[in-house]
This record gives structure tokens, sequence and C-alpha cells, in this order.
């Protein structure tokens, strides 16, 4: 039986997940739940007509900024682009969720989504890197700083590439900060392309943990 949330500010032990990687259902998304569940190595997704699922899935998908296919047609692309961080959040979330993406029905970045995350964005944890070009936000992604990782969400791209030179820019960005790994949370062919690597759930926990000791960088943005 998946457990079912209530009101309580609690999420059962990601370990004890599922085989599809659920962990709980129900529950609200509140920015301190919502948190909460990153901080545990958790997240929100479901579609418009279902209930809330929190996720932990086990493979979990990570990229490690040295193991980042930055090919040399891509990096001839980066000048190409003006690259912003936090400049419009909400054009990148929706346009995310605008996107139609191969074999997939509708979006899971549904109006709740939506606004929980442009809270969490006025509080400074969940954060957009945005592409342009002559003025023009043509690429992006978006997601949530949790200690020492980044956990992205979703990125989009009206021009070719513009979404894999914001990933690169902001690699480069978070290696200079002192970050140690992107949240990819969930394997896709995509991101595999890009580098990054399916690891155990576990693993990703006991990284997760270490992260966020000593020195935090939710503040490192601004």
């Amino acid at each position: 039986m998946i457990p079912k949330l209530t009101y309580n500010l609690s999420f059962p032990d990601p370990r004890n997940a599922s085989s599809e990687g659920i962990v709980a259902f129900g529950g609200d998304l509140n920015a301190s739940r919502v948190m909460m569940a990153y901080r545990m190595g958790i997240f929100p997704w479901y579609g418009i007509n279902d209930p809330i699922l929190w996720w932990s899935p086990d493979p979990r998908l990570i990229l490690e900024f040295d193991e980042f296919k930055l090919h040399k047609s891509l990096r001839k692309k980066i000048p190409h682009f003006e690259i912003r961080f936090d400049t419009a959040f909400g054009e990148v979330i929706r346009e995310c969720g605008a996107m139609n993406r191969r074999g997939q029905k509708g979006s899971w970045i549904v109006p709740d989504m939506i606004e929980a995350y442009e809270i969490l964005h006025g509080m400074g944890y969940a954060h957009s890197v945005e592409a342009y070009q002559e003025g023009i936000l043509v690429g992006g992604l978006y997601g949530v700083s949790v200690g020492r990782v980044f956990c992205g969400e979703s990125m989009f791209a009206k021009v070719s590439d513009a979404s894999k030179v914001a990933l690169a820019v902001l690699i480069e960005r978070l290696r200079e900060w002192g970050y140690d790994f992107i949240d990819c949370q969930v394997p896709t062919e995509h991101l595999k392309s890009l580098g990054a690597k399916e690891v155990s759930r576990d693993y990703f926990l006991d990284r997760l943990i270490v992260a966020q000791e000593g020195n935090l960088l939710d503040s490192a943005w601004y």
C-alpha cells in the first residue's frame, strides 16, 4: 500500500518507495512540504487529473559536472546566446509546460505546480536559466537548489541547442559556486546523451545528505 499523506508535515522514508518509485500520494504543494520533499530526495510528479504523487525513483539519474558532454559543435554555439539567471522564471516554467514531448500526452507541469514553484522562486529556492537571442527567450530550464545539489525539473528549446547551451553555462556556474552535481531525477535517453548516468537510489540519497552538510549555497545565485 502506498501511504497517503495528511496535512501533517512529514514523508515516509524514500528508501521504502514502491517498485515504481512512488513514496506517497496526497498532501499539498505547500512550500514547506515541497522543500522538505526535495531535502529527502523526493519530488512531486503527477498529471492534471491525478492526485499529487511523490517520487524517489530507483535508479536515479544524476549529472556529474566532469561527465557533461560539451561537444565542440555545442561549445561554438554558446556565444550565439545570451544566458541569464532568474530573470524570467514564470516564462520558463510555462514554456516547459507547453512543450510537446515525444511519447507524452499533456504535461505534468499543471497550474498548481506552476503556482507552487513560483512561490519557491520568490523564496529563493527555485531558479531558472534563460537563453536569449536578440532579446527573445528561446530556451531555458528551471529547478530547485538543495544545499550543493541543483535538482533539475524541466527544460525547453525553441531554437536548436538553446536549452543545451543554458545547461552548459549553468554547469560552469555551479562548478564555480561549489555545487556537487545535478539531480536529473528520472532517466531519459536525451539526458544520458549529455553525460547523465543512472545510480541507485541509496547512492543518490547518501550523496544528497552529504551535500546538505556544512556551507549551504542558496545565496550563491544572488
